[in-house]
């Protein structure tokens, strides 16, 4: 995930411009893996169950805030390293920096670890958990269906609305405004 998300490119909303002017720049990654804190679950149970899943629609849209804002402030960072600018100029930037992130959670009502073994009666949808990454989602259609990757279960991969980040990244351009394109 954060590997993806350093692939945006912060660059673009560092342009030259006359000081006191902003620049905007949105952006989108999509595709990635679901981690657990980027879903959410209002049943006690399943967060007992699951550590680090978001207890709350807010609580994992504050997660991918979080994560992306910190991932833009690394990129730069390291940018303005590598071009060996002072660290007290590396602070004043990123305080020029504004990154907001829309993001649409998964809501996991249940989940199981193994769909081979999920042998509860409920019709609940459950998210299929691996390795702390929500893989699938498994709809049952009867009581009596089990969630199995064979059958008549239905097991589908998360939705792409669950593996999509878009956002504005916004400059306000006082120190900026003088660097050359080289720069």
């Amino acid at each position: 995930m954060i590997s993806l998300l350093a692939t945006i490119s912060t660059a673009f909303g560092c342009g030259v411009m006359p000081a006191g002017q902003m620049s905007s720049r949105t952006f989108t990654v999509s595709s990635f893996t679901l981690p657990v804190a980027m879903a959410y679950t209002e049943m006690n149970d399943v967060s007992a169950q699951v550590p680090g899943i978001a207890t709350s629609k807010g609580g994992a849209q504050a997660f991918v805030q979080r994560l992306v804002m910190q991932t833009v402030f690394d990129v730069l960072e390291n940018q303005a390293r590598s071009a060996l600018i002072p660290d007290a100029t590396i602070a004043n930037i990123l305080n020029q920096v504004e990154v907001k992130a829309s993001y649409e959670p998964l809501q996991c009502q249940r989940f199981t670890r193994n769909p081979l073994m999920d042998n509860d009666d409920d019709m609940i949808s459950r998210c299929i958990i691996i390795d702390n990454t929500v893989t699938g989602i498994c709809s049952k259609s009867m009581k009596t269906v089990k969630c199995m990757q064979q059958g008549e279960a239905e097991i589908t991969p998360v939705p792409a609305n669950h593996t999509s980040i878009s956002g504005t990244l916004t400059t306000t351009d006082i120190i900026m405004a003088s660097w050359s394109r080289t720069m």
